[in-house]
């Protein structure tokens, strides 16, 4: 927070947040305690005093200023500024809701040019995000990688909501893991699959959608590859267009399939009677992979698997695959199984 706040470096915070708790120290005591040389402090407590955060007594040590009222005080004009942005951001989106009423059809979308200036405004998309993030996902996906989609990261933690509909081929292909759709769940990401992704679009409190143009163009995750050098993808603003591109996502979203990552994903009364490996081979199999896929997802012999359908197939009292999953939706084992079956 004070790195952000006041631009400090990591050393002067760390300074300050050992110097709140201590008495008093001198510049020796502390650079033992940090485990720095002691002329390396010399500009950190100095801005550190600079910023009124700790005082020097007459016998050169330091001791930090009492917190409430160093920091008090920054927070108040914090706070102040962010009350003066509110109301500016206000009278701006006032403005520019006018501008839209005004704009003809060509006005509606933008051409964002280039795989560089489709992830920047990617990033500033989520950022921007108040509610919720809605994607089509489907290889070759563009953008940025999962471990790098710290945007994604700080959308989440303000409570934004994230849902995808990703195309089976990225499991069928290993392109995407069972660990990583598990992880993306345990994030509070609504992950479902189907067969039929129509594009690789991005839809923003449902006012604003990415849409990729070409093959090589922006989809959600996934790192971009050399088809992707020439990128581009199209902005559409709120129009009759975004509401097409909505409706087309609510479409496949009814009918897409969730990933059954353990037992406690499925209905009760199947839910108590499965186990969390019989759980996930029931999900992958709705998924439609093969026992080979399915055992190298979750890391267990073909003999495994076959076995674990075949156990499924007793409980649900099916003699084929085709009958288990039938019966699997008809029966709700899988929440919404029975509507989007």
């Amino acid at each position: 927070m004070l790195d952000r706040v006041l631009g400090l470096t990591p050393l002067e915070t760390r300074a300050y947040r050992t110097v709140v708790g201590l008495p008093s120290t001198s510049r020796q005591q502390l650079a033992a305690h940090l485990g720095e040389a002691p002329d390396d402090l010399i500009g950190a407590l100095a801005t550190l005093e600079a910023h009124g955060l700790i005082t020097r007594g007459t016998d050169g040590s330091f001791a930090a200023a009492p917190p409430s009222i160093a920091l008090g005080a920054l927070l108040t004009e914090r706070r102040n500024d962010l009350r003066t942005t509110e109301l500016e951001l206000g009278r701006l989106d006032e403005l520019y809701r006018g501008a839209v009423a005004g704009r003809g059809p060509d006005d509606v979308v933008d051409v964002v040019q280039g795989a560089g200036a489709v992830r920047q405004r990617f990033a500033q998309l989520q950022l921007g995000a108040q509610q919720r993030v809605e994607a089509f996902v489907r290889p070759p996906v563009a953008f940025v990688s999962g471990a790098e989609n710290t945007a994604e990261d700080r959308a989440v933690e303000r409570g934004v909501r994230y849902r995808a509909i990703v195309d089976r081929a990225m499991l069928h292909t290993g392109a995407l893991t069972v660990d990583q759709v598990r992880a993306a769940q345990r994030a509070g990401e609504d992950v479902r699959f189907d067969d039929r992704v129509p594009a690789k679009v991005v839809i923003v409190d449902r006012r604003l959608a990415l849409v990729a143009t070409g093959t090589g163009g922006a989809g959600a995750g996934g790192a971009a590859g050399d088809d992707d050098a020439d990128g581009a993808a199209l902005l559409i603003r709120e129009s009759a267009l975004l509401d097409v591109v909505v409706a087309l996502w609510d479409a496949h979203w009814e009918r897409a399939t969730p990933l059954v990552a353990d037992a406690g994903a499925l209905a009760a009364p199947v839910g108590a009677q499965l186990g969390d490996l019989d759980a996930a081979v029931l999900g992958l199999l709705l998924l439609g992979l093969t026992d080979e896929a399915i055992g190298k997802h979750l890391g267990t012999s073909l003999r495994t698997v076959q076995r674990r359908v075949q156990g499924l197939m007793t409980l649900a009292g099916v003699t084929t695959r085709l009958q288990l999953g039938w019966h699997a939706a008809r029966a709700g084992w899988v929440p919404d199984s029975a509507e989007t079956a």
